[in-house]
């Protein structure tokens, strides 16, 4: 058989490597031998991203993009992984489509983050990434604030391998970094909460097939995050998302609208810049939920900001725009008008009545009965969301033997084991303890929340998840606190651990000690999230992580001399200003 012509020599402007003119050749002989040629072969029409024809006047992110759509690029991370090579800027950059995040300058290697609709995991998934982690990296595991898994420090010439095993078993790590959706949540409790006004399971992972499966995801102006809750114990924390769909109840019919559950949308959510998102002032059915997000989102990708990347998330676009401008747009694509229910000056709506939940500290931790009779589920605590290999190996173990095969992960990275009868949730609590976890809520740790920090992430300036775990052993030593309080430690102002809306907000900064420079934070006070919607604010800057601890200790000490009665951290700290909590929280009142 002749060797066929190539009816190309390069591509994107780059000559082909033998490898892929070996490839290419043998894919031309094969379609010669069937009667092709290849000018029969019609072109995809959405191989390249729909952009501006003149590079000059992109930034470097869109011109990169443009030049070669990151999902192109596994061949380029192939060759790299052939010389375990470190990857250039421009292929840093491309590589997060598949997931993975170089380290440099802190580490030369990858952190893999995965795709994981609604945190819902089976244990023969659960045991891969345990095995992944435990033979191709350094052994650390961590979940994030998203319901999601990362693992670190993969080397250059295992990343395929690491990509093609999580892939094995039904997962993905595609579009879970740069400008794409990232992982998708929903209450870790869908389906077997008695409180859930409705299972936004489903929904959450059919949005997700919708995403994985359509190119036009994979070009959003900048990242974008979405949140489904439907009235589950467990929140979401859906208002601090670009998109937050809530379930509520509309008790009786008013006028054309039936009785029954919606959602509301809100949207522009970034707590990193202290945003919550707003009311889009509709109810959506939930058979038609889905389309309308898919709407939303692409009005995003039609009119976000792609010269500018500090103003390109959808927070920044309704800067621009109104509410309603933007609702009169996802109608143009959706065809028709959504039903019309502004919320009132208070907040409040005429048309859905208020879901009432049970109050619980930290209700992601501890045993609590499902709607399924004779079953519970387990919140278990892994302060700021570090677990191990051999931890995890043994939590599938339980989840196997006493529960349904399942974990399920959330966003105050922790993880729930569902589906445990009655006769087993004493056994369950003992093998927890025993492997060096906890079922037991505590008003301290259980609202532990820390970012990468700097050990392995380049913008963090403070080591986040160290410091937090010796700030939780340092209070509960000398605090009984009756109210829970959330403490928030994030590296950097991009706030992957949202500060702004901790009880106790700490930004990481590098703080000058006797002429050197030290791990550092700022203090920030009152911050929260769905009937507590609020933003910290900043009462102390500059304290040295050494100091860190007594400030910390003056503060509770401050604030439980003087609360009123069953008063909680927030609350106490909105009926006083700054220089008053100040003066509070130094003694020196």
């Amino acid at each position: 058989m002749n060797t066929p012509t190539l009816p190309f020599e390069e591509i994107k402007g780059q000559k082909l490597s033998d490898e892929q003119r070996s490839y290419l050749e043998g894919l031309f002989a094969g379609l010669a031998n069937r009667g092709f040629k290849f000018t029969d072969v019609a072109t995809n029409p959405i191989t390249t991203i729909s952009q501006p024809t003149a590079l000059e006047g992109l930034i470097f992110e869109e011109r990169i993009k443009h030049e070669l759509h990151p999902l192109e690029s596994f061949p380029l991370l192939l060759e790299h992984a052939a010389a375990n090579k470190a990857p250039e800027r421009e292929n840093i950059f491309r590589f997060k489509w598949n997931g993975l995040f170089y380290l440099t300058p802190n580490k030369e290697a990858f952190m893999a983050r995965l795709r994981i609709p609604a945190g819902q995991l089976k244990t023969f998934q659960w045991r891969e990434i345990a095995h992944v982690a435990n033979e191709l990296t350094t052994k650390y595991v961590q979940i994030t604030t998203r319901s999601n898994l990362q693992i670190r420090l993969i080397e250059m010439k295992d990343a395929p391998e690491v990509l093609r095993r999580i892939q094995s078993v039904g997962l993905h790590t595609r579009g879970s970094g740069a400008d794409n959706i990232r992982n998708l949540t929903a209450n870790p409790t869908f389906g077997i909460d008695p409180h859930e006004l409705i299972d936004t399971g489903p929904l959450c992972h059919q949005l997700g097939q919708i995403i994985l499966n359509d190119r036009q995801f994979y070009d959003l102006p900048r990242k974008f995050n979405v949140a489904f809750d439907g009235g589950g114990l467990i929140g979401t924390v859906e208002d601090t998302n670009d998109i937050g769909v809530k379930a509520v109840n509309v008790p009786s019919k008013q006028g054309n609208l039936e009785a029954g559950i919606y959602f509301r949308i809100k949207l522009g959510g970034a707590t990193g810049h202290k945003a919550f998102a707003k009311d889009l002032g509709v109810l959506v059915r939930p058979e038609e939920i889905l389309k309308v997000i898919v709407a939303v989102i692409r009005v995003y990708i039609a009119h976000g900001n792609r010269t500018d990347r500090k103003k390109a998330r959808l927070k920044h676009l309704l800067e621009q725009w109104t509410l309603e401008q933007y609702l009169a747009e996802t109608e143009k694509l959706l065809g028709y008008q959504l039903f019309k229910a502004p919320l009132e000056a208070d907040g409040n709506s005429s048309v859905h009545t208020e879901h009432k939940l049970p109050i619980v500290s930290h209700s992601h931790i501890g045993v609590f009965p499902q709607k399924q009779s004779g079953l519970n589920y387990i919140g278990v605590a892994l302060p700021v969301g570090q677990i191990t290999p051999k931890q995890m190996l043994r939590l599938a173990d339980i989840a196997d033997n006493y529960a349904s095969g399942e974990i399920r992960l959330t966003v105050w990275q922790n993880l729930i084991i569902p589906n445990i009868p009655d006769a087993f949730v004493e056994t369950v609590k003992k093998a927890l303890v025993k492997m060096g976890l906890h079922w037991q809520q505590s008003n301290i740790r259980s609202g532990l929340v820390a970012c990468t920090g700097n050990s392995y992430c380049k913008f963090a300036a403070s080591n986040t998840k160290a410091h937090g775990l010796e700030l939780a052993n340092y209070l509960e030593k000398r605090f009984k606190l009756d109210q829970p309080i959330n403490i928030h430690l994030t590296g950097c102002p991009n706030s992957c651990a949202q500060h702004y809306m901790g009880d106790i907000g700490l930004l990481g900064a590098k703080v000058k000690m006797g002429g050197a420079s030290v791990d550092g934070y700022h203090v920030f006070v009152g911050g929260g999230f769905g009937d507590n919607q609020s933003v910290g604010r900043q009462v102390f800057q500059g304290v040295s992580f050494e100091q860190l601890s007594s400030t910390l200790e003056k503060m509770l000490e401050g604030y439980l001399r003087h609360r009123q009665v069953g008063e909680s951290f927030q609350k106490f700290t909105a009926r006083h200003d700054l220089n008053t909590l100040q003066a509070i929280f130094s003694n020196e009142e």
